[in-house]
């Protein structure tokens, strides 16, 4: 280890494509291309969930804001929703054409939304599975409050989307 690093945590054997901390900042979810997703206590160091289910790079990986539930997105096309405290895949959203590249949850839990390869958004529901609509883009961000969506996209522009889609 560096002089900065304070901690390793090893595991996958694959490349970490995306890390990113639960919402307590008690645990790091990581996905990788050994096609799983694992949940890690930062504490410690020590992983605590493997989350199998992936044929494909897991590319992105986010937590709801309550840290009941982490979303990931693949190189198999599919966005996935997985249950923290058990481990378990709650549903996986299908609709995408080509690797989903990112994913991330709206700040009020009710909404997902992943960005692809295929240059496409996809907001789905994030209780129901149900995909809700679809843009153009590569990659995606909720705003804080919830109410816009930010994507950047191969046509060199960034847009902003209203997500107010009751």
């Amino acid at each position: 280890m560096n002089k900065f690093e304070v901690q390793k945590f090893e595991g996958h054997t694959g490349w970490v494509k995306s890390v990113t901390y639960s919402p307590d900042g008690k645990h790091i979810a990581s996905g990788s291309d050994d096609m799983t997703v694992r949940i890690w206590e930062v504490a410690t160091g020590k992983e605590i969930q493997k989350l199998e289910g992936h044929t494909g790079w897991v590319n992105s990986v986010a937590y709801s804001p309550d840290g009941k539930f982490i979303v990931s997105g693949s190189n198999d096309t599919t966005v996935r929703i997985w249950e923290v405290s058990t481990g378990k895949e709650i549903q996986k959203l299908e609709g995408h054409m080509s690797f989903v590249m990112s994913v991330t949850y709206s700040s009020d839990g009710k909404f997902i939304a992943s960005g692809s390869a295929d240059r496409t958004v996809r907001i789905w529901g994030a209780a129901t599975g149900k995909e809700i609509q679809t843009g153009t883009v590569w990659s995606v961000s909720f705003s804080s409050d919830g109410k816009f969506i930010a994507s950047g996209s191969s046509d060199m522009t960034v847009r902003i989307w209203n997500s107010e889609l009751d």
